[in-house]
């Protein structure tokens, strides 16, 4: 008997969950990459102060897996940057609510990982601006801007880790930073660099893969700016951190595109298709669907030369305010001939209430109010410069 007494505190119930030791461990692994100051969500996470305010909504979005954002299927694949938070996450951040959000001792917080001054990269080794700032109207549209902002770059420079970073994130709908070989400064026929649209993450590349800026390239700016209602000044950066040495495989980008489709007005499930042929052997290393406001879901399958096919990417619920690549965790091997098929599926009806207006049909256009069909493709082909280097070992 006095040995079951003795037992008793043990078999109570565990301690609440406290900010310190057990929310902000969380918080910093899944959502201060947005939820931090200077960055694109509307408020910081960072400490107790700012975080107990919004403890009954944060429970209410884990609840309902609204927040973090993630809208693909990961029984399709596994993603590396998948923020899904796990059973425990989930259920520490409800208790810590239901608990009272106690605040904890500070001292008990546990080492976090560290963010660089204003970037979600290691500090950037070059940071590149447009040229001069631009003053976005309150009213409007805005049509696309196009920034020449040259890299004087002597040499060839391998890239590991890059993120565009806009000034005025309220007022900045997308933008994408092109490389145009030298002499150019055209976007027709740039490679793709790195890009900002909502909920897009930087390019934060495995050792041994890289992008590559040649000697005396020129980075293209395109901006897309849709008026907020208030006057916004912008001036957005790309950070690059380089690679120590040439990469093994060289990440490059790719596209399917439709740009030839008309939806019909009230049409709530309307199927667009696109696809890309391999025309040499390579990786597929990550998906970017992207459509506008009547987006509703859309699905890729590799379909490969014997005739088999993987669904590479199911996103049921798209979000038009939630943009992200989605990186495979094991990048796909895609042998020549593979077909990269894409199924965009729109809702032009009265139920979507981001439609701006279901008496239209809509086609392809630049601005939120009409379309697109766009899967951009980030695939590694191998380095001949190192696959030389590493065949006469």
């Amino acid at each position: 008997m006095l040995l079951l007494f003795a037992l008793l505190p043990a078999l109570g119930a565990a301690e609440p969950p406290t900010f310190y030791r057990d929310v902000l461990p969380v918080l910093a692994e899944r959502c201060q990459s947005c939820h931090r100051t200077g960055q694109a969500a509307p408020m910081p996470l960072q400490t107790y102060k700012q975080t107990r305010p919004w403890a009954k909504a944060i429970r209410e979005s884990v609840l309902s897996k609204r927040m973090p954002p993630w809208h693909a299927d990961t029984t399709a694949m596994r993603y590396r940057n998948d923020l899904s938070l796990s059973e425990v996450q989930r259920r520490t951040l409800i208790e810590w609510v239901d608990g009272g959000a106690l605040e904890g001792d500070v001292k008990q917080t546990p080492t976090l990982p560290a963010f660089a001054e204003g970037w979600r990269i290691a500090k950037p080794d070059v940071v590149f601006s447009m040229p001069e700032p631009f003053d976005v109207p309150a009213e409007g549209t805005v049509e696309y801007q196009y920034f020449r902002v040259p890299t004087n770059f002597t040499e060839d420079r391998w890239i590991e880790m890059a993120e565009v970073r806009p000034s005025a994130h309220a007022v900045v709908h997308h933008a994408i930073v092109s490389i145009s070989p030298r002499g150019g400064g055209s976007v027709f026929g740039a490679q793709f660099l790195a890009g900002y649209a909502p909920g897009s993450a930087p390019q934060i590349w495995k050792p041994g893969v890289a992008r590559l800026i040649p000697a005396g390239a020129v980075l293209i700016f395109q901006m897309h700016y849709t008026a907020s209602g208030k006057p916004a000044t912008d001036r957005t950066q790309v950070g690059l951190v380089f690679a120590k040495q040439p990469p093994q495989e060289v990440a490059l980008a790719v596209r399917a595109v439709n740009s030839w489709f008309e939806i019909p007005p009230h049409a709530a499930d309307y199927k667009v298709e696109a696809q890309y042929t391999v025309g040499e052997g390579m990786k597929l290393a990550a998906i970017r669907p992207h459509m506008h406001m009547r987006g509703k879901a859309f699905l890729v399958r590799a379909v490969f030369p014997d005739g088999s096919a993987k669904t590479v990417l199911n996103v049921p619920r798209y979000d038009f305010h939630w943009q992200p690549y989605y990186y495979l965790e094991t990048p796909l091997e895609l042998p020549a001939g593979t077909r990269l098929e894409c199924v965009a599926r729109y809702d032009n009806s009265k139920n979507n209430p981001r439609n701006p207006d279901p008496d239209k049909a809509v086609s392809w256009g630049e601005q939120s109010w009409e379309e697109m069909m766009i899967g951009w493709f980030d695939v590694l082909v191998a380095n001949p410069k190192t696959a030389r280097t590493s065949s006469r070992r």
